[in-house]
């Protein structure tokens, strides 16, 4: 358990993909004196790209989190993917972090992903600090990276250090707090910076760019303003202070630059975490509630004293034991100890208490509040489960994922295959849970679904070859869904006699349909019984029925979306009624009101982003269109034209191919899931024909 927290910094770095996060870490860890050995992406030897399939692939796939000290303080890294199949690890990731590095390709500027991940940073309300990496690349802007952090994110980025050249030329950059310059020399990495006096020919660059860090400060600082107002000095240390509170309270994001291949920046990086980016002390004390008393609001604070409470964020499947991720938000978590875990009910055992440095870990007796460890030997816990003290039982919020997209059919190859097949796929929803696993009604077959093609081809390639299951694969189908175009309502009964005690339940209920806001659920139940034609205790079986039947809709078989479901009325029996008969008169009910309600198809809209050279660009929005796009914007970054706009799913397979062919290899694309819109009527019909 650290001495003093505010030494303590739990940040996670994140970026598009292809941004240089991995290598930033590499650089990090190699700073840090946690590695004696800088591992490379290319190379495939990256300390915390330790999965096979990382290795080989040259990406992230799972977050991966170290431990390293700097100039008196402990730094809690985690490394996330940048891919957007993979979005899930930077959800969980930043669910329990407090602060964050988001890194830019000097060259593209914001890019698709970096819209995502800085999203999931607000929704979380983490701050962050903006780090512009390859600035050694030719085609570099940082004037045109910095305009698209604060155009494409809206956000408030504030430039602290600005570069020294360019490209070829780039040899390190100035530090506006102090106004002085730091040049390295090229490609080594150990020699120490050398600081000298800002240069003659940037001297007035470097002004002018302090001059708008000055006003940005003050204007976040009422001391400072007055200071400023009344022409009075502003000391280092005041400055310093100053962007600390603002980038702590999201109103300010620092702005750095450098180039983590050619190990320029990352030191000053690493400064600038611990100067600015929060302690667990800085951020406000985590809210939950009574899982008693729901409506009762509780508060932890990250101290000792108080009773235990954390959030398992990320589970790990090993043998002989899973490990799994808590971050630690009050009191101390020992090893060989129980915890409480409200959500299931259960006592669980703490048999082991680890500190994670990517794959290697150091066993540890107690962790305490604003800690991030490993535990082993939990049982019944899962990803978004708040772990506590039985005597004081908290419920944190847990942590949200995007719907999936993508769907497979898979059977296994021999009957061994099949005995293990359904364990394999529990053992990778536990640890995935943007990964679904089911079993058509229909065929038998074992359906999977994911964010898309690059990760169901991971998960498959971890069934088939850590696992051991062999499996046949099919086509990747498009994960529709169904939603409803007007109110309904209907009467679900469920009433038989078989000679000893019956069943007896009669359920009337309407949906609607609804557009959820964000952070809404996109099925919502409430009862509007008034009285006692249903018993308060059945109400949670009639909600259970109505959520299980969402899970096949009346057009497709897909599940049900943005609907809100209410019981109205119904009977019951004293007898003959039991949770079960109002569950499935519940699954009746909805069954029938569905079809009255004009059901109608939905599919996942993907958010594109293409960067091609300027002689490509009509082939390419051609292209686009002919796959039922609607282009929605378009930029110019140097010699490239980039191209914004949505597209359905199902006309991107093989998408990867035709822009090779499209633009002799030269295009670049990025693609996410936006959202779900309605098919039109008749491409609907030739869908629902090919789903049979």
């Amino acid at each position: 358990m650290p001495q003093d927290l505010q030494t303590w910094r739990n940040m996670g770095i994140i970026a598009h993909i292809d941004a240089g996060k991995t290598t930033t870490t590499e650089r990090v860890l190699y700073y840090t004196g946690k590695t004696y050995k800088v591992g490379d992406v290319d190379d495939g030897n990256t300390t915390t790209d330790f999965d096979e399939e990382e290795q080989k692939r040259g990406i992230t796939i799972y977050s991966a989190a170290v431990s390293c000290p700097w100039k008196g303080h402990t730094i809690n890294l985690i490394d996330t993917p940048g891919h957007v199949d993979f979005t899930a690890e930077v959800e969980r990731s930043l669910r329990v972090l407090d602060g964050a590095v988001v890194v830019f390709d000097a060259k593209e500027g914001v890019e698709a992903q970096s819209e995502t991940v800085w999203r999931q940073c607000t929704k979380y309300s983490v701050p962050r600090m903006c780090f512009i990496n390859k600035m050694d690349k030719v085609g570099a802007d940082f004037e045109r990276s910095f305009e698209s952090i604060q155009k494409r994110l809206v956000a408030h980025p504030v430039a602290l250090h600005i570069p020294i050249g360019y490209a070829d030329t780039f040899e390190g950059l100035i530090d506006l707090v102090v106004m002085k310059a730091y040049v390295y020399a090229s490609g080594e990495r150990d020699t120490k910076i050398t600081e000298i006096d800002i240069p003659d020919s940037a001297l007035a660059r470097a002004e002018k760019w302090r001059h708008r860090l000055i006003e940005e400060v003050v204007g976040s600082c009422d001391v400072l303003t007055d200071k400023y107002l009344s022409d009075q000095p502003i000391s280092e240390e005041e400055l310093k202070a100053a962007i600390r509170q603002a980038t702590i309270s999201n109103r300010m994001n620092p702005v750095l630059c450098g180039s983590s291949l050619k190990f320029i920046g990352v030191r000053k990086m690493l400064d600038a975490i611990c100067d600015y980016l929060p302690s667990p002390l800085d951020v406000p004390p985590v809210e939950g509630h009574d899982p008693n008393h729901p409506q009762e609001k509780l508060v932890r604070h990250p101290r000792a004293d108080e009773p235990f409470a954390g959030l398992v964020f990320k589970i790990v499947a090993e043998k002989p034991l899973d490990l799994y991720f808590i971050r630690i938000y009050s009191g101390i978590l020992r090893s060989g100890t129980r915890i409480y875990n409200p959500t299931t009910e259960n006592k669980e055992n703490v048999t082991r208490l680890y500190r994670i440095f990517a794959k290697r870990r150091e066993q540890l007796d107690e962790a305490g509040a604003g800690d991030i460890v490993a535990v082993a030997g939990l049982k019944e816990s899962l990803t978004g489960h708040t772990l506590c003290d039985f005597k004081h039982p908290v419920v944190f919020e847990t942590i949200g994922f995007p719907e999936t997209v993508i769907s497979l059919a898979i059977e296994p190859k021999s009957t061994s295959d099949r005995d293990r097949l359904g364990m394999a796929l529990s053992q990778l929803m536990k640890q995935d849970p943007t990964f679904i696993a089911s079993t058509d009604p229909e065929t038998a077959q074992s359906i999977i679904r994911g964010m898309g093609e690059l990760h169901l081809e991971i998960l498959l390639n971890k069934l088939q070859k850590d696992l051991r299951v062999e499996v046949s694969v099919g086509t990747p189908r498009v994960a529709y869904r169904e939603t409803i175009s007007q109110k309904a309502d209907a009467e679900g009964r469920f009433i038989k006699q078989s000679g000893g005690r019956g069943h007896y339940a009669v359920v009337e209920i309407e949906i609607e349909p609804i557009q959820p806001l964000a952070g809404e659920e996109h099925i919502q139940f409430e009862s509007k019984i008034y009285g006692g034609s249903v018993p308060r205790e059945y109400w949670r079986a009639v909600e259970k029925g109505l959520r299980e039947a969402t899970q096949y809709g009346v057009l497709s078989g897909n599940p049900v979306t943005n609907i809100r479901m209410m019981l109205l009325d119904g009977k019951y029996h004293e007898v003959d009624s039991s949770e079960l008969a109002f569950e499935t008169a519940a699954r009746i009910a909805f069954s029938e009101a569905m079809k009255r309600a004009k059901p109608v198809l939905m599919e996942p809209i993907m958010k594109i982003e293409v960067s091609t050279p300027e002689e490509f660009f009509g082939a390419i929005t051609g292209d686009l269109n002919s796959r039922r796009s609607v282009i929605t914007g378009s930029d110019v970054r140097g010699n490239y034209r980039v191209i914004f706009a949505q597209v359905p799913l199902s006309n991107m397979f093989g998408y990867a191919t035709d822009i090779r062919s499209l633009s002799q290899g030269r295009a670049n694309w990025a693609m996410e899931p936006s959202h779900y819109a309605v098919v039109p009527n008749s491409v609907a019909v030739k869908i629902l024909e090919s789903l049979g």
